[in-house]
This record gives C-alpha cells, sequence and structure tokens, in this order.
C-alpha cells in the first residue's frame, strides 16, 4: 500500500460506525486512519478523514446519514489527518456545530470558522445528544495539546483520539486480528512517536491517567489509527504502558530517505 487508500464503511462498535482508510508510513508500514459516525439521537461525527481521500470519504459519509441530519461533529483535534475534510462536511451539514476546545478553536481560525458552527468542551464535562451523554475526556497520550475524546455512556465505548494507535503490516479487520507480538510492538512503536514526551512525563501522573480509562470499564476502544479493539482494554494499557521505558523514538535520517528513494526509482 503506497498511497492513501480508503477501504470503506465498516462496524465499529454498537451504534457506531467506522469510516476507514489506510496512511502509508515510509520504513514502517501502515496507519489506520479512521473517523466514526455515532448513530445517537443526534448524529455525531468523529473526525472528518484525510483530505486526500475526499470524494471516497464524502461518499461513503453520504451513505451513512443525510448530511442535512448530522448535529455534531466533534473534532479530537486539528491534526491534517483529522480535520481533512471538515469544510466541505460543514458546508453539506448546516445543523452540525463542531465540538472542539478554545485552544482547538483558535487553531482552526484560519480556516474562517464562524463561533456559531463552535461548541466549546472541556475534559469532564459532557454533551447531550438526547438519547445520551457523551464524556468529554483527556486521552493518556496525545500528539496536540487541544486533543480529547469522548466515553459514550451508554454504549461504554472510548473513543481514543490518538491514543493506542498502532503501526500496522497489512489492514486488518479489528485489533484482535493483528498478531500478539505485532500489536504489542506497532502500538509502543506508534506511542512513542505521537507522545514523544513520554520519555520525561511524571511517572505518578502517567500511572494515573492508565487508571483513569481502566476505571471507565470500556466495552471497546475505538482510537484514530487502531482496528476496533473490543474487550482488549488490559492489553492496549499494557502495551502503552510499556511504552514508558522504551527506547525514545528516531526516525530515518536523510541517508535512509535517499536510499528508499533510490529503491523505489524516485529522484
Amino acid at each position: 500500500m503506497d498511497v492513501p487508500t480508503m477501504i470503506g464503511i465498516r462496524s465499529g462498535a454498537a451504534d457506531t460506525t467506522s469510516l476507514v482508510s489506510y496512511f502509508p508510513i515510509p520504513f514502517y508500514g501502515i496507519l489506520p486512519v479512521n473517523a466514526f459516525l455515532i448513530r445517537a439521537a443526534q448524529p455525531v461525527l468523529v473526525d472528518t478523514g484525510l483530505g486526500a481521500l475526499r470524494d471516497p470519504f464524502m461518499n461513503n459519509l453520504r451513505t451513512l446519514i443525510d448530511l442535512r441530519d448530522l448535529r455534531w461533529l466533534w473534532l479530537t483535534h486539528t491534526d491534517a489527518d483529522h480535520m481533512g475534510n471538515l469544510l466541505p462536511i460543514l458546508a453539506e451539514a448546516p445543523n452540525a456545530r463542531v465540538v472542539t476546545t478554545f485552544l482547538g478553536m483558535g487553531k482552526m481560525a484560519l480556516h474562517q470558522l464562524p463561533l456559531d458552527r463552535v461548541y466549546l468542551l472541556n475534559p469532564g464535562q459532557r454533551l447531550d445528544v438526547g438519547d445520551r451523554e457523551l464524556l468529554c475526556l483527556k486521552p493518556p497520550t496525545f500528539d496536540a495539546p487541544e486533543t480529547t475524546g469522548i466515553f459514550d455512556t451508554a454504549t461504554r465505548v472510548l473513543f481514543s483520539a490518538d491514543c493506542f494507535g498502532a503501526l500496522m503490516k497489512e489492514p486488518a479487520e479489528s485489533a484482535a486480528d493483528i498478531a500478539a507480538d505485532d500489536l504489542r510492538e506497532g502500538v509502543v512503536t506508534w506511542t512513542t512517536i505521537d507522545a514523544p514526551w513520554l520519555a520525561t512525563a511524571d511517572k505518578y501522573q502517567w500511572i494515573r491517567s492508565l487508571d483513569r480509562i481502566r476505571g471507565l470499564d470500556p466495552t471497546g476502544i475505538l482510537c484514530s489509527h487502531l482496528p476496533p479493539a473490543i474487550g482488549l482494554t488490559d492489553t492496549l494499557l499494557l502495551h502503552i504502558a510499556s511504552a514508558y521505558s522504551a527506547m525514545p523514538f528516531s526516525g530515518p535520517d536523510q541517508a535512509a530517505l535517499e536510499g528508499l528513494m533510490k529503491g523505489s526509482g524516485s529522484g
């Protein structure tokens, strides 16, 4: 898989559909890039996919919902792979408001997002979506300070943003389909990449952040960068816990890049 690829629509968890794509990571394999539609009384779209896959993403999304019925667009953070189709979705979804934080709103200022399309929600607060409340929380790991995750109080599914993501060798329908050693290695490597600050974090505070997730006892974890992980919470917590003492990430250098380009016939 050498280019971003839209896989399509998959069942994520109870009341939730995943929009699944993959992005190639040179030297490391592929990274899932997921968005999610929560079929609540007031439908919620979590993130907006890759802009490079706009047409297939939008076409898949339209098969799931008439965008005029979309009420909430929860942007976990403002990285390009999470807000790639934000503006075209908002253009077709006049009743949708973007759930973000004050910092997230500030980062989106360049997109000239009208203030009346924004809904500010901080960790610890809840969003009423008609038939349930969505708890806003800070995931244990993240690469952007505005990041928020979601705990669905009806299904007890955790939407964890980048946290628990994994680099993968090939696509998989679920995290359980990934070989145990590959899952561990993929999660640890991704965590050291996505949260380089972890190597200098206070260990006591780090353990507390994991305990907070454990205390929620989620039925499943839907991560932006991992296939659905149902019943794997303890396993994933062990994997990211081990990332604390893992070797800090140091990526390939220019010589490695030139070798890759030469091997692929580029340059």
